[in-house]
């Protein structure tokens, strides 16, 4: 059995409406949020063996947050192919996955964040910033993971529910 944690990136900045999207910094509440959400990940003892991120720099820092306050002690992987990507990019990620990690927190975007949450649990849930999808999918390998796998949503934690 395999831990996959979804989370959406923490609440992003419109301050600078000239800005491009991927260069778009957190606002205050992203930076508030993000290390709520990682110290909720300590609490209930899933701090990740890997952390995955989109290369946008909302996600970035939302990343470097959660691994901060959660205690992840390792590298965080920064992959391009999910700023806004479709849910074969996070596929292809987590296949690529070496099988000694246990427990991936993947940090992304909606639409495709929220739409693979559904496609790997068969449930329509809001994936509102910051929030974390705690999956168990029932796997020994990530290079098995595909579209008819059906993982069970264990817990949807929302930072306004905290």
């Amino acid at each position: 059995m395999k831990t996959l944690l979804l989370m959406r990136h923490a609440k992003s900045s419109f301050k600078d409406g000239s800005m491009p999207d991927f260069e778009r910094p957190l606002s205050k509440r992203g930076e508030k949020d993000a290390p709520r959400m990682g110290k909720l990940l300590r609490e209930k003892d899933l701090v990740p063996d890997l952390i995955i991120s989109s290369s946008a720099l909302r996600a970035k820092a939302t990343a470097e947050l959660v691994a901060e306050k959660s205690g992840y002690k390792g590298d965080i992987l920064f992959v391009e192919d999910l700023y806004l990507g479709e849910p074969v990019a996070y596929l292809e990620a987590l296949r690529n996955l070496d099988d000694e990690v246990e427990t991936v927190l993947v940090i992304g975007h909606n639409p495709g964040l929220e739409t693979l949450l559904q496609i790997l649990t068969d449930k329509v849930e809001s994936l509102s910033t910051a929030a974390i999808a705690h999956l168990e999918v029932p796997l020994r390998t990530w290079k098995a993971l595909d579209t008819v796998i059906i993982a069970t949503l264990k817990h949807l934690w929302r930072p306004r529910d905290l």
